[in-house]
């Protein structure tokens, strides 16, 4: 295990006037027990943003078999209110249960990605254009916002410090696949996610796998 004040600068395989060759640095390690079970928390500096990201680890992630992995983005609303307008909450506590259970994997927490990128106060404004008939993708674009805006770079230099290879991911968006395939990590499995849907996010689960290609079909038919 790192010491807790190390700081380890890795490189970017990006680097072009807006982008510096180090894309995020090491900072902290420390034991972190969770009501999934025990794991090892290591936090990353975002040298592009400032974030600070963390990576929820256990067990030995070097070697040939491929690793269970999941990047999650920050959602405040769902992963500490439990917000029942996303699936984000239950996503983020079954991705830290199926690692324990498996005793190997590693949960990269994505901080600054707040409402896909647009950040809490625009995703608050987004949910009020909601309650009044838009869906998730016409209330962004209403407000002049990209329907996605994050970007995984920060996620995929976490693992690559982390000796990790080989993934089996845990996600339901296409997105986030093909940015780790594109940065030379192989992925070998996508394990879905299924989650309940409720009636507070019945309509946001059925846009994002009708227009946004999110790998939902195992909810089954159409959900409203």
């Amino acid at each position: 295990m790192a010491a807790n004040n190390e700081r380890r600068p890795l490189p970017s395989p990006q680097n072009d006037a807006d982008t510096p060759a180090i894309r995020v640095e090491r900072i902290a390690t420390a034991r972190m027990p969770t009501a999934h079970g025990q794991f090892t928390a290591y936090v990353y500096r975002d040298l592009v943003t400032g974030a600070e990201h963390v990576a929820l680890a256990r067990g030995d992630l070097h070697g040939p078999d491929a690793v269970l992995v999941r990047l999650h983005s920050e959602c405040l609303t769902g992963d500490a209110f439990g917000s029942l307008r996303c699936d984000c909450g239950p996503q983020l506590a079954s991705a830290l249960a199926r690692v324990q259970a498996e005793g190997r994997g590693v949960v990269v927490y994505l901080r600054g990605q707040e409402g896909r990128g647009i950040g809490l106060v625009n995703k608050i404004r987004a949910y009020a254009l909601q309650d009044q008939g838009r869906d998730t993708v016409d209330a962004n674009t209403d407000l002049g916002l990209p329907v996605d805006a994050r970007d995984y770079q920060a996620g995929i230099e976490v693992l690559r410090d982390l000796g990790v290879g080989k993934v089996r991911l845990m996600s339901n968006n296409p997105a986030k696949l093909t940015a780790i395939r594109k940065a030379g990590i192989d992925v070998v499995e996508r394990v879905v996610l299924a989650i309940e849907p409720n009636p507070e996010n019945q309509a946001y689960l059925e846009t994002k796998r009708a227009r946004m290609g999110h790998l939902l079909d195992a909810l089954g038919g159409p959900l409203l």
